[in-house]
């Protein structure tokens, strides 16, 4: 109470605060870099990104991407080259003229040499840049690069696709957040009872959202997916602690001539509810921490965060907004739309063993479809983006004109012998799928003498400790028949060189592939178990943590197993995000219902009662809930031309539908069903001087028989 009095007197100082905090967490957002490349959150204890560390440390060299010319004669592809190569963090440029002088015919190159980089009238260079794959100094190359080549030319590779990507979230995140405010704000103008609240508690989770983003400055960076989520996420998660403000707020004014003993009490029952509520929610975010492919930490602490913040600013900031606009919202008082549940929660009551068959008859095919939903996914990060983007496009002209569907590096011991080094070419060529192996002894031939090599092309493929090999692949990332090619080269690799490295864009993807499965069955696994005991705690039960943790996995499973019914593939980091964040989410809808069943038994009602009771007086709290959710993520996700973004958002719109439909028709089955198991299981459901209460006794002829 202590704590709502000082809100109450110090409202003014607050706003203020608030306000001014705005400006360091503007500066702070600004400020925190991000992260296009998902490769980048693999374990730094895998090869394959030990290797691209090796790959700058000795060579100096990081990106690599191919440049495609289409109907450009040589001494034009030879001026274009020389333009390349001035371009700021380009560090060579890979093309014939780096072997031989023009004036040299092209078929004094090896045969081999010439089909990798010539097809019918297009030709292809090699691009190396002397910046990580997916630094802002290599995306302002790529962007520089593209600017030189002009319309005949194509940049392939990883760089350039993370380029695209950061073009495209730029143009797309603020329609994202104007969407889901709007939306939001349209879903609470309709079913709550304020025409103005909305847009008070928009203010107020905005100031939020942007402390929450601003706070991002001192993790360093954040991922392109945590920008594009965290704030649509913030704004429908934390929706639920303001409508519980004002609806406590409501409450009170009617009970006090007050206004501001009404809200100091109404900021004392919102924290105790509130921070109960989001305890569930923040344990969802922080159970994607335990992640090995790190995507999930920087997702995980920045929604977590969120929350934290968002239920500060429920009891803090909304409470003075509340007071000082508390005249306007008098004046803006209508009717909620949302009729009384009544007869619906007499219905399910009565009728509760059809949705006890429901569940039963759905379980099956929804476990089954959840499970092979997660075998479904795709890893290749160019398929969420659009087909008409330069990267996809260039991509798609490297696989039909050059049939080169993946790139592949080696890191070989500079002290293998020729001898060696082209007997594990060799047996690198005989692999399936793989087109050629390049490396200085592919360039070295009897027509070109090693000593002709100039001194540019030979520190590109040789250093004091290492040989670099570049294969090329017929095959695309991510695809089984990469995967199985990866493991053919790695067992020749080592054959000749025990600590030899594969690296590139295909298998950092086949690590992730793996690393992704194991984090998929450990999240789930972690963030059950932390709900479980957090709603043991709650509930003080421990029958309850079963059926309520049943009920919202029942809806996961319902949610992630349509995909695999209507022939839907989703992004990998889908089914582990979604698992997690409806969990932690909507679980919040059992616990409100729960812990009004809870006070219901206590009060002496019987099941039936006590039920329905709970039910008529959950659902219309259950709904907004939902639908705030529903809404702030189901615009985006029509929206968004990335697929990964509009997956996730279309799963978690579809999740709280799910959710909210599974708790208002399948928990209250789940309490009649479980009644006396749940009150001889749990605290509080029953009164003490009814706890020493023997079974019902009366006697008939002269002897005691159990009711």
């Amino acid at each position: 109470m202590k704590f709502g009095k000082a809100v109450v007197k110090y409202r003014i100082p607050i706003l203020i605060l608030a306000v001014l905090l705005l400006v360091p967490s503007a500066v702070g957002m600004a400020k925190t870099r991000i992260n296009y490349d998902m490769l980048n959150y693999l374990p730094e204890d895998m090869d394959t990104v030990k290797g691209q560390d090796i790959l700058m440390e000795d060579f100096g060299k990081g990106a690599f991407s191919f440049v495609i010319v289409e109907g450009m004669p040589e001494k034009k592809v030879a001026e274009l080259k020389a333009k390349i190569e001035q371009v700021e963090h380009v560090d060579t440029v890979l093309w014939y003229d780096s072997i031989l002088d023009l004036s040299v015919p092209m078929d004094l190159l090896p045969d081999k040499l010439y089909r990798a980089f010539n097809s019918g009238d297009a030709t292809m260079m090699a691009v190396f840049f002397d910046s990580s794959t997916s630094s802002d100094e290599t995306m302002g190359a790529i962007q520089a690069v593209r600017e030189v080549t002009g319309e005949q030319c194509f940049v392939s590779g990883m760089s350039a696709l993370v380029t695209d990507l950061k073009e495209l979230c730029e143009k797309e995140e603020p329609i994202y957040v104007g969407i889901a405010v709007l939306l939001a704000c349209a879903a609470m103008m309709i079913f709550m009872d304020n025409f103005l609240i909305p847009f008070v508690f928009l203010i107020s989770i905005g100031m939020a959202i942007l402390l929450n983003m601003g706070t991002n400055y001192f993790l360093g960076e954040i991922s392109y997916l945590t920008k594009a989520l965290s704030a649509v996420l913030q704004l429908a998660v934390t929706m639920d602690y303001s409508i519980f403000l004002w609806h406590s707020y409501s409450e009170q004014k009617r009970r006090r001539t007050d206004r501001k003993k009404a809200m100091a009490v109404a900021i004392k029952e919102t924290l105790t509810s509130v921070i109960g509520s989001s305890v569930t929610t923040i344990a969802g975010f922080i159970a994607l921490c335990f992640m090995s492919f790190t995507l999930g930490r920087d997702l995980g602490i920045v929604m977590a965060k969120g929350v934290i913040l968002g239920v500060i600013g429920c009891v803090t900031t909304l409470p003075a907004l509340i007071l000082v606009l508390d005249k306007p919202l008098e004046k803006t008082m209508h009717k909620s739309l949302i009729p009384k549940a009544d007869k619906v929660a007499g219905f399910v009551t009565r009728r509760f063993p059809i949705f006890l068959v429901l569940f039963v008859l759905i379980l099956i095919p929804a476990y089954g479809g959840y499970k092979k939903t997660n075998g479904e996914v795709y890893y290749d990060l160019s398929v969420s983006l659009p087909r008409d983007m330069d990267n996809i496009i260039a991509n798609t002209k490297l696989q039909e004109t050059f049939q080169v569907g993946s790139t592949h590096m080696i890191l070989a011991d500079s002290s293998l012998s020729q001898k060696e080094t082209k007997a594990m070419i060799k047996e690198m060529e005989d692999v399936d799928g793989v087109k050629y192996v390049l490396g200085m002894d592919s360039v070295v031939g009897s027509l070109v003498p090693e000593e002709m090599i100039p001194e540019s092309i030979s520190s590109i493929l040789k250093s004091d400790k290492w040989e670099l090999l570049l294969v090329n692949s017929e095959y695309k990332t991510a695809s089984n028949e990469v995967n199985d090619q990866i493991d053919g080269l790695n067992a020749v690799l080592k054959k000749y060189d025990k600590n030899g490295m594969l690296i590139g864009e295909a298998p950092c993807t086949k690590d992730m592939i793996e690393v992704t499965d194991t984090d998929f069955k450990v999240v789930n696994a972690i963030s059950i178990i932390a709900i479980f005991f957090i709603i043991a705690i709650v509930e003080k039960s421990i029958s309850l943590p079963f059926i309520l943790v049943a009920v919202i996995e029942f809806a996961i499973f319902i949610n992630l197993g349509l995909p695999h019914y209507t022939n839907v593939s989703l992004p990998f980091i889908a089914p582990i995000c979604i698992s997690t964040i409806q969990l932690g989410a909507t679980v919040d809808y059992a616990i409100l219902m729960t812990t009004r069943y809870k006070s219901e038994r206590y009060s002496g009602l019987d099941k039936k009662t006590a039920v329905g009771n709970a039910l008529a007086a959950s659902i219309p709290s259950i709904i907004v809930s939902a639908l705030g959710l529903f809404a702030a993520t189901f615009g985006v996700a029509c929206y968004s031309d990335i697929d990964m973004i509009s997956s996730l958002c279309n799963l978690m719109a579809r999740g709280a539908i799910v959710s909210m439909f599974c708790v208002i028709l399948i928990l209250p089955a789940m309490f009649m069903l479980f009644d006396r198991v749940i009150c001889a299981t749990s605290i509080g459901f029953r009164k003490k001087e009814d706890k020493g209460k023997k079974r019902g006794w009366k006697r008939k002829n002269d002897s005691e028989v159990a009711l």
